[in-house]
C-alpha cells in the first residue's frame, strides 16, 4: 500500500458509505458521540483518531473507514460532546479554547474515548490527530497517563509545548507530518519540538512536505495537497506496521 492508497480508498469509501457505526458513550456523566470502524477478520491493532476543531465530522469517519479497510480497528473520539459540531469559525475557536484552557479536561476526555474504544478489544493503540487533534495527541503524549500506547502521530497539528510541561523519557515513538508552507505552525515550531524530543530522549520522526499548507490532508478543501497527503499516509502506514507489530 504505497502512493495512491489515499486516492484509491477515497474512491472506494465515499462519505455516504460508512463502514462503521456511531457510538454514544459517557465521560463523567456527559454524553459523547464517537465513531467505530472495525477491521474484518483479525485486527492488526487499534488506532484512536482525534478530530480537528470542527469536531468529529465525515472527515474523521472516512479516515476511520480507511484504517478499517487496512485491517485496523479505528475509533474516532469526540471531545466536544454529542451534537456539538460547530460550523462558524468563532464557535470553533471557542470550543478549542475551552479545552486549551482546561488541559486536564482535554486529557480526561481523550482517555474516556480510549476506554470506549477498547471495549472492542485491541489494548495496544496508536493515537493520531489532525490540526487541533494533533495538538491534543501531543497533550496526551506529554501526560504519560495513557497505558498500552504504541505510538503517537500528528498531521499538521499544533506542536508547541505549554509552559511547565515536557515529554517523559519513556514516551512511545512520535510521527510528525508537517507542511513546509504552513504559516500557522511554522518550521520554528518544528525545530523547537525536535530539540525538546532530542533532549528528552524520545524516539521521533518528522516528515516535512514542500509546498504543503496547514490542513494539507483535508479532502476537497483549497488547502488539500494530494502528494503530501499520500506521502504522509504512506509514512503513517509504515509507522503503524512498525509500532503495532503487524
Amino acid at each position: 500500500m504505497r502512493a495512491g492508497i489515499v486516492a484509491l480508498m477515497a474512491a472506494v469509501l465515499p462519505l455516504s458509505a460508512q463502514a462503521g457505526e456511531t457510538v454514544t458513550y459517557t465521560v463523567n456523566g456527559g454524553a459523547f458521540e464517537g465513531y467505530r470502524a472495525t477491521a474484518s477478520g483479525s485486527s492488526k491493532g487499534m488506532v484512536l483518531i482525534i478530530h480537528d476543531w470542527d469536531g468529529l465530522t465525515d472527515y474523521e469517519v472516512r479516515r476511520a473507514d480507511m484504517l478499517a479497510a487496512m485491517g485496523y480497528d479505528a475509533f474516532a473520539v469526540d471531545l466536544y460532546g454529542k451534537g456539538n459540531r460547530p460550523t462558524e469559525t468563532g464557535a470553533k475557536k471557542a470550543e478549542v479554547g475551552k479545552l486549551y484552557k482546561d488541559r486536564e479536561k482535554m486529557r480526561r476526555l481523550i482517555l474516556g474515548g480510549l476506554t470506549e474504544a477498547r471495549k472492542a478489544g485491541d489494548a495496544k493503540t496508536v493515537v493520531m490527530g489532525y490540526c487541533f487533534g494533533g495538538a491534543a495527541t501531543l497533550e496526551l503524549a506529554r501526560s504519560g497517563k495513557a497505558s498500552g500506547i504504541a505510538g503517537y502521530a500528528t498531521f499538521h497539528g499544533g506542536l508547541s509545548t505549554p509552559e511547565g510541561q515536557s515529554y517523559p523519557a519513556n514516551t512511545p515513538p512520535l510521527l510528525i507530518a508537517h507542511g513546509g508552507a504552513d504559516t500557522s505552525i511554522t518550521m520554528d515550531h518544528v525545530a523547537t519540538l525536535s530539540k525538546e524530543l532530542e533532549e528528552a530522549g524520545v524516539p521521533y520522526e518528522i516528515q516535512v512536505y514542500s509546498g504543503a499548507p496547514h490542513a494539507f490532508t483535508v479532502f476537497g478543501s483549497n488547502r488539500y495537497r494530494k502528494t503530501a497527503d499520500e506521502h504522509s499516509w504512506d509514512a503513517f502506514t509504515d509507522f503503524l506496521m512498525a509500532n503495532l507489530g503487524k
